[in-house]
């Protein structure tokens, strides 16, 4: 039978390529499929679509289990290695349970990572046996090494792990468990130059309770009888007592050992009631240098793994501020520990590790306590501080106001003194001789004077006119000079001696239009704009502004007029009195700049004594010539006849380098400043007196400087 000249094949093409061009897909509903409408005499059948047999996944092998277990253990993945148990292993011991063990074992044991390693495995039938080996590195033992044999079996079709507590250390077993016995050392020693101590410690009695050990008949008894004893609350004491693990001892309060022996029979008597001896840091000399010595308190949550990784159990307190800060791997030393296998009935089963302590250290700081003394005492009750150092950086006294008593943090900061002390509008916390940053104010001409005469060959004679008014800037933008009515025809140098304002207006304007990185690079040369780095001590870096910074600070440029700013110590530029002290002693040493220093020795049982030296960290480049006219500038400040501070010191014995400022601050009374050191010819002394929002520098900081200044070497004529 023919198609009309159409072959049966290619009738068959043709009308699949036309239901191919008309986008036919599957029939819609209630439709029939065109092929199936085809005459059958044709002999096409639509094809079946075949059916798709996934391949099977294989099943992890036991080795394959065993990898992973470890792999978890090392990630720390406690959840994926419990769903790798077998369904026995898992009825055993929950997931919580399980983590807690592999938990413990590490807390225990002070373990800060752990590393596994499969060694063999042998399957016979549905079991296998598997070895592998352990690394646990510690903070207080080193490297602990274990072998391990590890039970597979295969149920439920599939390969798992049959528990033990081995597989944590092999010493371990079904309610053996793992015991920390640490060897508690005392914190060692802040003392002054003279060997006064300035932190040290005391033997306390923590008395507390193990739950589980108390009747519950006895125990509201217990408690109302403990309550007064420890100066704690009873209902604070239920708390505790309710919320803790039953077999865990209970700090409930420290009581100091004379209290101890008056209640030692009532205390006895108590069921559950333990009293344990320990160390409490005490301060003898309470408010007196408390920035410097510093604070304890518990370890900040950011730090707490660092912590750990140093053998820290993260219950301790620990030095935050201060010497107490900076020195707690030194202080605190290493403990002496035992790490202990103890039997279901609290029996000593075997000792897995142990480490011989370290003890603390002491440090001498340069500090002496009397001259502190004298310093607060001279500071009285105004804010502000008082700094006292040697020209080569030993800070012999540091004194800031408001204080606080460093033994109140000792035990732990309670929450009322801790809201005191924080809401507290004075800011007590900050020590402002380090972490205070003010407006230099004149004290900075220093700086200027140096420039001018080092970078653009200014002689000490050139010649201005102050009228009181300067208007370099434009006739729309006048500045005023500190004396209204001008200093008239004045020099150079005589401008630093008298503080003319309009003299450093012109340094200012003259500096930044040769160069505007000149003013600031030789700030910074003076240690300006970056911490000291004191050590011992928690400072702030103030503010050395130019064009790079108040692009990103302000998001424009450094003009003229900030550069006439801070040729006279205003604007934006900030600095601390430690800074300051520091800037001083550099004139005094002829350019020389020494590192601010409070630590003055290290003394260790096991490795000796470290003594500090002065660390020179820069030459200022400025000429003798120059420092030689700085100087006489700066000694006519306190014995010249125009001097800005002559009435402060008439009649004094010391000869004297030093300047005042008086910093404006836009809103209250200026701070004042007053600088300097002592004797002019052979410097021994540099101190620095600032006050905040209390005047002009000469009337008020230069008084205090001469009291400071002979309280000084009236302390030093005690010494000799």
């Amino acid at each position: 039978m023919a198609f009309n000249n159409f072959s049966r094949r290619a009738f068959i093409k043709a009308v699949l390529a036309s239901l191919a061009v008309a986008g036919c897909g599957a029939p819609k509903s209630g439709e029939v499929g065109a092929l199936e409408q085809l005459p059958s005499s044709l002999g096409v059948r639509p094809t079946p679509t075949p059916t798709l047999i996934p391949t099977p996944t294989p099943l992890p092998s036991a080795d394959g289990i065993a990898q992973a277990y470890l792999q978890a253990w090392q990630r720390g993945d406690f959840t994926a290695m419990h769903r790798l148990l077998n369904a026995s292993s898992r009825r055993r011991i929950s997931s919580g349970q399980f983590a807690a063990a592999y938990q413990n074992a590490a807390r225990q044991s002070t373990a800060v990572n752990v590393q596994a390693q499969l060694q063999s495995l042998l399957a016979d039938g549905p079991q296998a046996t598997a070895t592998f080996h352990s690394q646990w590195q510690t903070a207080l033992f080193g490297a602990l090494d274990a072998e391990h044999v590890m039970s597979l079996r295969f149920e439920e079709g599939q390969w798992a792990i049959d528990w033990q507590p081995t597989l944590i250390l092999p010493q371990l077993g079904r309610g053996v468990t793992l015991a920390l016995l640490e060897e508690q050392l005392e914190r060692g020693d802040i003392l002054d130059v003279q060997q006064q101590i300035l932190a040290s410690n005391e033997q306390v009695i923590t008395v507390g309770v193990v739950p589980a050990l108390i009747p519950d008949s006895d125990r509201q008894e217990i408690i109302e009888q403990l309550a007064p004893i420890v100066s704690v609350d009873a209902a604070e004491i239920e708390e505790k007592i309710v919320t803790a693990p039953p077999d865990w001892f209970v700090p409930v309060g420290d009581i100091d050992f004379d209290t101890s022996v008056v209640y030692l029979d009532l205390l006895a008597a108590m069921p559950g009631v333990e009293r344990r001896p320990h160390p409490l840091r005490v301060y003898p000399q309470e408010e007196t240098g408390a920035h410097l010595v510093g604070t304890l308190g518990g370890i900040p949550a950011s730090q707490a793994e660092a912590y750990r990784a140093q053998g820290y159990n993260g219950d301790e307190l620990v030095g935050i501020t201060g010497v107490e800060g900076w020195g707690e791997a030194f202080l605190a030393g290493k403990r002496g520990a035992k790490l202990l296998t103890i039997s279901p009935t609290g029996e000593t089963m075997a000792e897995v590790a142990s480490a011989q302590p370290s003890p603390g250290g002491n440090i001498s700081l340069s500090i002496d306590t009397q001259l502190q003394q004298q310093a607060e005492l001279i500071l009285g009750a105004r804010r502000g501080a008082i700094v006292v150092m040697e020209p080569t950086g030993f800070v012999k006294a540091m004194a800031s106001y408001p204080r606080f008593d460093s033994n109140d943090f000792a035990a732990g900061i309670n929450a009322e003194t801790w809201s005191q002390l924080l809401n507290n509008e004075d800011r007590p916390l900050v020590n402002r001789a380090a972490q205070g940053a003010y407006p230099p104010a004149s004290l900075f001409k220093i700086v200027s004077i140096a420039a001018a005469m080092e970078k653009l060959g200014w002689s000490p004679d050139r010649e201005f006119y102050c009228s009181g008014t300067w208007d370099g800037l434009g006739e729309n933008f006048p500045k005023k000079c500190w004396l209204e009515t001008g200093h008239g025809h004045i020099n150079l140098k005589d401008g630093l001696t008298q503080s003319c304002d309009v003299v450093f207006y012109e340094v200012g304007l003259a500096l930044h239009r040769e160069d505007p990185a000149l003013l600031p690079e030789m700030a910074r040369a003076f240690g300006f704009g970056q911490p000291t780095g004191i050590q011992g001590v928690d400072e702030t870096g103030g503010v050395v502004p130019d064009n790079e910074w108040k692009m990103e600070t302000l998001g424009e440029a450094f003009f003229d007029g900030d550069a006439v700013n801070m040729a006279i110590g205003q604007g934006y530029t900030l600095a601390t009195p430690l800074q300051v002290s520091q800037m001083m002693a550099v004139v005094s040493n002829d350019g020389l700049l020494y590192r601010p220093q409070i630590v003055q020795q290290l003394s260790s049982r096991d490795s000796g004594d470290q003594f500090f030296r002065p660390e020179q960290v820069n030459q200022i480049p400025v000429s003798p010539e120059n420092w030689a006219i700085i100087q006489n500038a700066l000694f006519g400040v306190a014995h010249g006849k125009r001097g800005t501070a002559r009435e402060a010191f008439a009649g004094i014995e010391y000869t004297i380098i030093g300047k005042t400022g008086t910093a404006e601050t836009g809103i209250d009374a200026p701070h004042a400043w007053f600088i300097g050191y002592s004797p002019a010819d052979i410097p021994e002394i540099v101190i620095v007196v600032m006050l905040e929002n209390a005047g002009e520098g000469s009337k008020e900081a230069a008084p205090l400087f001469r009291l400071m200044l002979e309280s000084y070497f009236d302390w030093l004529g005690k010494e000799e």
